[in-house]
């Protein structure tokens, strides 16, 4: 199971940005790392290993993407405005370049997103921003309020690019009817610390009628990432 890479500077980020590509076709599923990921991410955490037979039969082509967290959520030396202006700059690079990269590599119209942890908030405000060009998204013991990483700030970019916040307050609904065909999966687990942010996801999109699934595995566990790939697997059909 060997990886494609594939790289180019990116006009929106002005840096270098790498993917690694898992598989040669089947459905594209689009994996954001989390708070400290980066593409490799998810090989590294032996979830790849697990999903060999979706890369081997060709039941999945996974584009595992690079981070810029370190520039903008996390990044402490940053005004918060230049935080929430730099996660923008990478919004506009997963729109204008990365699924324009992975329509032009994959001509399966279905298209999923997924991430754990913080990379589960990146998902799911795609698939809420940009509703009409995702098909299904799986956010995995995510937190969906980003205003804890700037520092008191609050603004109308933070409200339109903060789920809890802007969800309960949309009222077209012809958009509302897009998100409502998405297949949104919110999942979490028993000692999950993340478990009251998936739960007041699940919340926001029930006060719009938006019909999804909220599942919480039984087990306590120490390490979340073993439960990634038995979690991501069971939900990826």
């Amino acid at each position: 199971m060997k990886p494609t890479k594939k790289h180019w500077k990116s006009p929106s980020l002005g840096r270098k940005m790498e993917l690694t590509i898992f598989g040669t076709g089947g459905t594209p599923v689009l994996i954001f790392p989390s708070e400290e990921g980066g593409n490799e991410e998810w090989h590294e955490a032996g979830i790849m290993e697990a999903l060999s037979e979706q890369i081997s039969e060709e039941y999945n082509q996974f584009f595992c993407l690079d981070s810029i967290a370190d520039e903008s959520l996390l990044n402490k030396n940053a005004d918060p405005k230049q935080r929430i202006g730099r996660q923008l700059q990478y919004e506009k690079y997963i729109v204008d370049e990365v699924i324009p990269f992975v329509r032009k590599m994959n001509k399966n119209p279905f298209l999923i997103l997924s991430g754990a942890f913080l990379g589960a908030y990146y998902a799911m405000l795609l698939a809420l921003k940009y509703p009409g060009k995702f098909d299904k998204v799986i956010g995995i013991s995510g937190t969906y309020d980003i205003k804890p990483y700037l520092d008191g700030h609050y603004d109308d970019t933070v409200y339109y690019n903060n789920p809890v916040d802007f969800m309960p307050n949309l009222t077209d609904q012809s958009i509302l009817k897009q998100v409502s065909d998405i297949d949104i999966r919110l999942l979490s687990y028993a000692n999950d610390p993340q478990r009251g942010a998936s739960e007041r996801m699940s919340d926001t999109l029930w006060l719009k009628n938006v019909d999804h699934n909220f599942y919480v595995w039984d087990e306590v566990i120490s390490d979340p990432w073993k439960l990634v790939d038995s979690m991501f697997v069971e939900h990826l059909f």
